[in-house]
């Protein structure tokens, strides 16, 4: 059996957040995963496991904790039921005003926009650097995306409120079909 290896940087306030305390976060996520984590000084963690798809879990789960999430939310991604997605803010930017600008749109006065969109979707969402960071139900990743990326792209913040609101509509219909 082969062997697999990836590789992610983490912002190094971040590091302590992956090892947790006694290394017990990063025994919870080589345990869910089945890989095995290891965290150089340069605040690299490497990941080796003998299945792909356990390391792009542990990846994802990596990523999330260092895109600002707390261990219990990364730690719900597993592909099947819960997904993460990074937006690059400097996608829809055009300078540092413009980024401090489109995150205040994502976050909204006192965090309301960020905590309706959670709240509708199932999501979480965390503003960190110049990305926009997603872990949410598969079912509804599509609908957070297409909230985030409308916000970014200057659409009011009522109409991406109504999209939502719109695809929850939707989504209900489809259950109560499917359940017939």
């Amino acid at each position: 059996m082969s062997e697999y290896f990836e590789s992610v940087k983490l912002p190094k306030e971040r590091v302590n957040v992956v090892i947790g305390k006694k290394g017990e976060i990063k025994r919870k996520i080589q345990k869910k995963t089945g890989t095995k984590i290891k965290i150089d000084e340069e605040s690299s963690v490497s990941i080796i496991s003998d299945n792909g798809l356990s390391i792009w879990h542990a990846k994802d789960i990596i990523k999330a904790i260092g895109r600002g999430f707390s261990p219990e939310k990364a730690l719900l991604i597993d592909g099947e039921n819960y997904v993460f997605e990074v937006i690059e803010i400097n996608d829809y930017a055009r300078n540092e005003n413009d980024i401090k600008r489109l995150k205040g749109r994502i976050i909204g006065k006192e965090g309301k926009s960020r905590e309706l969109i959670e709240k509708s979707t199932g999501a979480f969402i965390s503003v960190y650097g110049k990305t926009v960071s997603i872990i949410c139900p598969i079912e509804t990743a599509d609908t957070v995306r297409k909230a985030v990326q409308m916000l970014l792209e200057g659409a009011m913040h009522k109409t991406v409120y109504n999209m939502i609101e719109k695809k929850k509509m939707e989504l209900k219909k489809d259950r109560i079909f499917n359940l017939n």
